[in-house]
């Protein structure tokens, strides 16, 4: 049961961020647009609030999981290195110069 759960991927790159980010806002801004001239029209604030709570619903439906247009731009990490990583002692290190004034 849980390599059922396991087996979803969780993750989003960076470009796939910026792509929901952009929808989200832009479902938001036209949900409040369309809500905001129907309600005035109907003379119904609650349409408009009914109207910007879909477009939320919907926004997080589209953006919240990690679908895959949002994992099409995999980041390519460098391999671990395991030699050179120690850390120089003071004494190896150079001084730095200061600038004369």
């Amino acid at each position: 049961m849980l390599n059922i759960f396991r087996s979803i991927p969780t993750h989003m790159d960076y470009k796939g961020q910026k792509l929901a980010e952009q929808i989200f806002q832009g479902i938001i801004l036209a949900s409040a647009i369309i809500g905001f001239i129907y309600g005035y029209i109907t003379e119904q604030f609650g349409w408009t609030v009914y109207i910007v709570m879909a477009g939320f619903a919907l926004s997080c439906l589209l953006t919240l999981p990690p679908w895959p247009m949002y994992r099409r731009s995999p980041l390519k990490w460098l391999p671990v290195q395991e030699s050179g990583t120690e850390e120089k002692k003071p004494a190896d290190r150079k001084p730095k110069r200061h600038a004369k004034s």
